[in-house]
């Protein structure tokens, strides 16, 4: 084979890999436009949505609408309902993309191909493996970057104020996920895992499971220690309530040795024998919390823990390629 016939079906990689995929990226394509089109919606009827969304009353108070206001504009179509759920949905979409990507990249980009023998063909005819992988995660991870980030601004776009009784607390997995620079690198580990999956099972549909599976764990792990990312605020002294934006981690009592504790102080309220702190031991309360300005930080940091996930598990696949080409 001459050297211009290689370096033609070098170039040719990437069309080759969307040909041969095109199921999957009409699919990318038309989850997108729903996605834009559900979104430029919920921006649209933003303000009747918002409208009477804290409350009403009777007769109007400030700051509140009338009541009747509110029923009258309601009457036919409940805008603030469903402004909630789509945003919602559309949040749940986003934030869970990277499952469907890597049982997708597991069984038919990669494990497939690695099962029928159709890989190995191409290896013997025109490109490297190496090249062959490089252009089966290089495609799609441009298309998934560019329309991940397409998603998540035009969710920030539609929230507008980001009201809590609309759309959620920054804080709540699908909200904090979907928001954030965290959603595309999730899909990118996605991508990276399930391809990593494909190269150990060498069949689809265990690689779909494998890679589902395995990413799975990485969203579980981060959503569970998101907390501890950085570094929280403490505030001590009297009980209070936390404001709705806070991220509360914990809360309890504080002794004057200076040890925490979340049993409560005994008073007069507590029966006898019951879990508490003595009076003689009792120093004041604490709470340990993230404020909504921590959410930046915790972003960078989610993303990039899953952005070197995502980078760890194509060096294995690329390792384990070469290895078994050889």
């Amino acid at each position: 084979m001459s050297t211009l016939t290689v370096k033609g079906a070098v170039k040719g990689l990437p069309w080759t890999v969307l040909r041969l995929h095109r199921t999957a990226l009409i699919t990318w394509g038309a989850g997108l436009f729903a996605v834009a089109v559900a979104l430029v919606w919920m921006y649209a009827i933003g303000d009747e949505a918002r409208f009477g969304a804290d409350g009403c009353s009777m007769p109007p108070d400030t700051g509140l609408p009338s009541c009747l206001d509110v029923a009258a504009r309601t009457a036919d179509w409940n805008f603030s309902e469903t402004y909630s759920n789509v945003i919602g949905l559309v949040s749940t979409a986003v934030s869970y993309l990277m499952f469907p990507v890597a049982a997708w990249a597991g069984g038919a980009l990669i494990g497939r191909e690695l099962e029928n023998g159709t890989a190995r063909l191409a290896w013997t005819q025109s490109v490297t493996p190496v090249r062959w992988l490089a252009a089966k995660l290089a495609v799609p991870a441009l298309l998934l970057t560019a329309g991940t980030t397409a998603a998540v601004l035009l969710n920030v776009w539609a929230r507008q104020d980001n009201n809590p009784n609309l759309v959620g607390d920054w804080y709540t997995p699908d909200v904090f996920v979907s928001t954030g620079p965290t959603a595309v690198t999730y899909a990118l580990a996605g991508l990276a895992l399930g391809a990593l999956a494909g190269l150990l099972t060498r069949r689809a549909l265990p690689a779909a499971g494998f890679g589902f599976a395995a990413t799975l764990g990485l969203y579980n792990v981060l959503q569970r220690y998101r907390e501890d990312l950085w570094p929280t605020v403490t505030r001590t002294g009297k009980p209070y309530e936390l404001p709705r934006s806070a991220f509360q981690v914990e809360d309890g009592a504080r002794l004057t040795s200076g040890a925490r504790t979340n049993s409560q102080p005994c008073g007069e309220s507590m029966s006898p024998g019951s879990d508490c702190v003595p009076d003689a031991d009792f120093a004041g309360y604490y709470s340990t919390y993230h404020p909504k300005s921590h959410f930046w930080p915790l972003q960078f940091v989610d993303a990039g823990i899953a952005l070197a996930v995502a980078a760890l598990a194509t060096a294995a696949a690329f390792w384990l390629l070469r290895r078994r080409a050889a």
